[in-house]
């Protein structure tokens, strides 16, 4: 399971034209799931990003997390985050999960990371065209992956 986490100002997404989704201050979470990934791959992130430290502190140091600063969290589907372009420019995405699979990991997700920052996470619309808007603040951006812990 791969999650990019971008710190925002604001983040949104559109379905249609229409904006089903905003936060304010906090964190758009993009979420890649594969036909391995389990709910212990969830709970890794999950733990992860809750205490991750991307906020700053008074001296500007990034030393508090989305719980510390009572941020909102916006999280997205996005099985391209699996793409395989090994091969030519094409690319693949057979190591993303199937929906039948990916939709209940992408719901257990969203509810256990609610339970650790103890508020509401708001989603995109799963399986749907979405345009996702965002003001990234810092920038910060980091990628984690539940396979590769390094």
């Amino acid at each position: 399971m791969r999650a990019v986490i971008q710190r925002v100002s604001e983040s949104s997404v559109k379905v249609n034209n229409e904006i089903i989704s905003s936060i304010s201050h906090g964190l758009l979470i993009l979420l890649g799931i594969t036909h391995e990934d389990e709910e212990i791959d969830a709970d890794y992130l999950i733990q992860k990003i809750g205490q991750m430290r991307l906020f700053s502190n008074s001296e500007m140091n990034m030393d508090l997390s989305v719980i510390d600063v009572k941020g909102e969290v916006l999280v997205v589907s996005q099985f391209t985050l699996h793409a395989s372009t090994k091969k030519g420019n094409r690319p693949s995405f057979i190591h993303s999960a199937k929906p039948e699979k990916a939709k209940p990991l992408y719901d257990y997700f969203i509810d256990k990371l609610s339970q650790k920052i103890g508020k509401g996470v708001k989603s995109g619309s799963f399986g749907t065209m979405m345009e996702v808007f965002l003001i990234n603040n810092g920038p910060v951006t980091i990628l984690i992956d539940s396979k590769n812990k390094n």
